[in-house]
């Protein structure tokens, strides 16, 4: 799921943050550093969502929130606020967000809420969760938490288990640093390491040694996909 969003935020590094793990989940971002920029921009183009940040040079989130909905502007809108009480968000839906985000907030957190305003807004269904994952004949059951491709058990260290986890919750899709290293390693920035090479070259050995067919794949400079084809 893709689209073109909207990001009103003056904060440069969360700017270039939020611009990073959605450009590389394949939406195209246009960015606003301040309200009436902002403003311009909802009213004057056509975007499938808003990320608002509520506090803004010019004119704050509030304001802007209030004057696009006044020019009956129904794009889908999150807004950003490290104001996260009750009433801070009550005023913020009072306004006429869709959804309300505290800061700090990990991109995996946003990524999620976007993904589920866009379901919401093109009348789609959100799956429900399932307690056993499959890729052909690997299988992870998340009860007992135990992995199995065919008829070998696979012993996994924790943070292996995590790893094909997430994977197998997005089988079929291109997973990219950004969402591993949030998902599995709670880091909301890149440390410029390989632990992620690592970790995939021997979850990969693992599971595919051995095998006929391989489920691992690396995708160039996106990151890694899991599958049967």
């Amino acid at each position: 799921m893709a689209g073109r969003i909207l990001l009103v935020e003056d904060d440069p590094q969360i700017a270039d943050y939020i611009m990073s793990g959605l450009g590389e989940e394949g939406f195209t971002i246009d960015r606003a550093d301040n309200g009436r920029d902002g403003l311009f921009l909802a009213t004057d183009s056509q975007f499938d969502l808003v990320v608002l940040d509520r506090m803004l040079p010019g004119m704050d989130g509030l304001a802007l929130l209030k004057a696009m909905r006044a020019a009956e502007v129904p794009t889908p809108v999150i807004m950003l606020s490290a104001l996260a009480s009750t009433d801070d968000r009550i005023a913020g839906l009072t306004a006429g967000a869709d959804d309300y985000l505290g800061k700090p907030f990990s991109f995996g957190e946003l990524l999620a809420r976007i993904q589920a305003l866009l379901r919401r807004s093109a009348g789609g269904v959100q799956k429900v969760q399932e307690t056993t994952l499959r890729c052909a004949d690997l299988e992870l059951d998340r009860l007992i938490r135990q992995v199995r491709r065919g008829a070998r058990k696979i012993a996994l260290q924790p943070r292996e288990f995590r790893l094909l986890e997430y994977m197998l919750m997005h089988v079929g899709e291109v997973v990219t640093r950004t969402m591993l290293l949030e998902a599995v390693w709670d880091y909301h920035f890149d440390p410029g390491t390989n632990v992620i090479d690592v970790h995939i070259s021997r979850l990969r050995r693992k599971i595919d040694d051995g095998e006929e067919n391989a489920l691992f794949h690396t995708v160039r400079g996106a990151g890694y996909r899991l599958a049967a084809d």
